[in-house]
């Protein structure tokens, strides 16, 4: 039997979005397929490589195996919120000067988690970033430089 398709109310980048859609639907087809935010990624599908990762209320969730009924009246932030208009956000800018990535499929996840780090700890070691980052998986093996990001990223953020 199928699911019944429920109003759900999400704040998206900073956007009010009211939806009707299946409850247990995935939040990464709910950004992408409904919202057309096609910067979080599809990798896995299991919630084990990153790709998805999405803050829910500041906190980072792998979006392919978080339930859109999770953001139901809660705040929702990807790839797409971060820059202000032309503008990008000190980890982006730091992923762009460390060349923290080669393909770049991987870049929103990890970015998102980078993002989320440093707001919990403002100057991560190198030990909380490898920790915080070990979920995600990036093919290219642009590790030291993921990392190398973080740590410039955070200097950024605190001036």
């Amino acid at each position: 039997m199928a699911e019944s398709i429920e109003p759900i109310i999400i704040s998206v980048n900073g956007t009010e979005r009211r939806l009707a859609v299946e409850r247990s639907r995935s939040l990464l087809s709910v950004l992408r397929i409904e919202l057309g935010l096609t910067g979080t990624k599809y990798g896995c599908g299991a919630g084990q490589c990153g790709a998805c990762t999405a803050l829910l209320e500041g906190r980072p969730v792998r979006a392919c195996v978080t339930p859109v009924s999770h953001a139901d009246g809660r705040a929702v932030l990807t790839i797409e919120g971060l820059a202000e208009e032309e503008t990008l956000h000190p980890v982006q800018e730091a992923f762009l000067e460390a060349q923290a990535f080669q393909c770049g499929y991987c870049t929103p996840g990890m970015t998102m988690e980078a993002v989320a780090l440093i707001w919990q700890k403002p100057r991560p070691s190198e030990l909380e970033i490898r920790e915080a980052m070990s979920g995600h998986l990036c093919r290219c093996g642009t590790y030291a430089r993921i990392i190398k990001a973080i740590h410039l990223a955070a200097d950024k953020m605190q001036r």
